[in-house]
């Protein structure tokens, strides 16, 4: 999902502008923003959850060189699926396997 299918999707559905709903969508992405900066989570019911987890100093491998390299610790986000979006996802697989099947 990018930020112009969010503004698309907010435009048609509300009957506003592409530039309003745009501001909208970029409202709603800095809400999400500083909920996850303030709380460390965010839930969006029947949708998932996104939370903050800490990563541990570590030992890397650079690709190109093969040498080590210390990486240090950090943050990142975690996106865990609710069960209503593994359901309609898995119905959306196989209906793609049906759809490739046949051709």
């Amino acid at each position: 999902m990018s930020k112009k299918f969010l503004t698309e999707v907010i435009a048609d559905s509300a009957g506003m502008p592409v530039t309003q709903a745009g501001r909208v969508a970029a409202d709603v992405i800095a809400a999400i923003k500083r909920e996850i900066i303030e709380t460390g989570r965010f839930t969006l019911p029947e949708f998932g959850s996104f939370s903050v987890r800490e990563t541990k100093a570590r030992t890397g491998l650079n690709p190109r060189t093969g040498e080590k390299v210390k990486v240090k610790a950090g943050a990142t986000v975690r996106f865990k699926a609710s069960p209503n979006l593994k359901e309609a996802a898995l119905a959306g697989l196989k209906k793609a396997k049906r759809k490739a099947a046949k051709a």
